[in-house]
């Protein structure tokens, strides 16, 4: 009798668990002071084996980037970058390694902005020196104040 009742009380928790309405998560742009670089920046080696894969024969593939395929250069300064997380791990992004490590972390957050793509909905955070942090959820969000200059950017996820 008693196992029957503890498996009836644990299905109605699960269905009242279930039913219960979802809590909207509220996120703000990340400080890029605490954020960490969680990759290696690639060696000028690596650049060059990828610059022929990307811009060579088989550029055709890639949808010939002309811009980015003129020089290898051009390829350096767009390809050059590394995995960085924010520091709770919930927004990440790969920003430039032609920029010291020291100018990333004192970027200051710009504009908080949605973008709905199928069931993903990218959170994005745009910060001094062209730098980006996006936080992917499928949960829809709704950015409550864009401009970070004025204060915290905040967005809520349902």
């Amino acid at each position: 009798m008693k196992t029957s009742t503890a498996s009836l009380l644990a299905l109605l928790l699960g269905a009242m668990l279930a039913s219960a309405p979802a809590r909207a998560d509220s996120l703000a742009c990340p400080d890029l002071s605490a954020a960490t670089q969680v990759a290696a920046c690639p060696t000028d080696e690596e650049l060059r084996y990828t610059f022929m894969g990307f811009c060579g024969d088989n550029a055709r593939l890639y949808g010939r980037d002309i811009l980015t395929c003129a020089t290898f250069e051009n390829y350096r300064e767009v390809k050059n970058t590394a995995l960085w997380e924010s520091a709770d791990g919930r927004f990440g992004g790969y920003l430039s390694c032609n920029v010291e490590p020291e100018t990333i972390r004192a970027s200051k957050a710009k504009r908080m902005h949605v973008e709905r793509s199928g069931k993903v909905t990218r959170l994005m955070c745009d910060y001094d020196n062209d730098h980006r942090l996006v936080h992917r959820t499928k949960a829809a969000c709704k950015v409550e104040v864009e401009d970070c200059a004025s204060g915290e950017c905040r967005a809520n996820c349902e």
